[in-house]
């Protein structure tokens, strides 16, 4: 989330721009790209913001379904680009195969032309492309690759019928001198239960909120059942896994500030005015203020001056602000303002869980 709260939105479905290394970032996300729109932040057009709205993700897969099949029929089509050789097509320049096998959507978002010219830039000086991220959600598969040197990152969206619904390559940039300091509180996670991390990690490729200084560090994290995370009809808050469950103070502290009456979202259409949406500040002292935003509408359980104790109930998870389905945004800063201090790596009193992205963990005992 950003003050701005702007989030790329079918409208807006893809984003050139000369990088100052020298070659084009290209963002390519439309359909059902990605499910999460978690604070999306409209500033730079290098991060993965563009995540589509969940509603839409029935008929966007159908749609795609059928059109591979009439790709599949034509005896024009080469063979299929699958994401075990997509690396293996780009390097050897076909890009054509590729675009074959965009999206009705994608190919609405960029000509074939433009498409060769960015992954042409982007591909100079890279000698090999390594798979570090793989994961299926919500009838969508993502994959992830880094270059040699960890400098360039590509990340692709299969739907089940192979067809690519969403590419982004970036620039990769490390901040490795705010990486290694962490909070000096320790903090629980605040929810009971198994949890999926949707962002989270030192690098834009697993959190795309870490080019952004106000959010590095911020995670993301959903429920989910069955490699989806909801069930039935996607425009309903209530059949996603994550609504409604409880949140707890992650450490002692005093609460600074709240808002309690921001409307949950009908799943995929955001409120940018909001971004936070409902949210919960605590000073843990230190310098150290836990964030917790997007809570559900009228389920804040604290008051400003509160003094809590680790595991405290706060609130319930929401859908409210800049925020496309139900699902906690969580981050310790510097500051009690989101959009004005410094995100700080958090210190968890469970070290031995790993709250990357694509990593499924165990909260609080139920």
């Amino acid at each position: 989330m950003n003050r701005e709260g702007h989030v790329k939105t079918e409208q807006q479905t893809h984003q050139i721009v000369k990088h100052r290394k020298g070659w084009k970032v290209i963002a390519i996300t439309v359909g059902a790209c990605v499910i999460l729109s978690a604070c999306g932040n409209g500033k730079s057009i290098t991060s993965d913001q563009a995540e589509q709205q969940s509603a839409e993700q029935a008929s966007n897969n159908e749609a795609s379904e059928n059109s591979n099949q009439e790709q599949n029929s034509s005896s024009e089509v080469s063979a299929v680009v699958t994401p075990d050789n997509l690396i293996d097509t780009l390097m050897k320049g076909s890009i054509e195969d590729i675009y074959r096998q965009f999206s009705p959507q994608m190919k609405e978002a960029i000509t074939l032309e433009k498409l060769k010219t960015s992954a042409d830039e982007f591909l100079e000086g890279v000698t090999s492309l390594d798979q570090v991220f793989a994961a299926e959600m919500n009838n969508l598969t993502e994959f992830a690759w880094k270059d040699q040197t960890g400098t360039k990152g590509i990340r692709a969206y299969f739907t089940e019928a192979n067809q690519i619904d969403g590419l982004l390559i970036q620039p990769l940039e490390t901040h490795e001198d705010t990486d290694q300091k962490f909070t000096k509180t320790e903090f629980h996670f605040p929810l009971k239960g198994e949890w999926y991390v949707f962002w989270g990690g030192n690098d834009v490729m697993s959190n795309y909120h870490y080019e952004h200084e106000t959010q590095r560090y911020a995670l993301d994290i959903v429920r989910t059942k069955e490699q989806s995370s909801y069930q039935g009809d996607a425009t309903v808050n209530e059949n996603y896994y994550a609504f409604g469950e409880p949140l707890y103070a992650a450490a002692d502290g005093k609460v600074v500030d709240i808002k309690n009456d921001i409307p949950d979202n009908v799943p995929g259409v955001m409120n940018p005015e909001e971004p936070a949406g409902n949210y919960v500040v605590i000073d843990h002292g230190n310098g150290e203020y836990s964030i917790t935003g997007h809570i559900k509408e009228g389920s804040v359980a604290v008051q400003k001056g509160d003094k809590l104790k680790q595991g405290d109930l706060i609130g319930e998870l929401g859908n409210s602000g800049n925020s496309s389905e139900a699902h906690l945004h969580f981050q310790v800063s510097d500051g009690a303002d989101l959009f004005t201090s410094r995100s700080i790596n958090i210190r968890w009193v469970d070290q031995s869980q790993q709250l990357t992205r694509g990593n499924t963990i165990q909260g609080l005992p139920e």
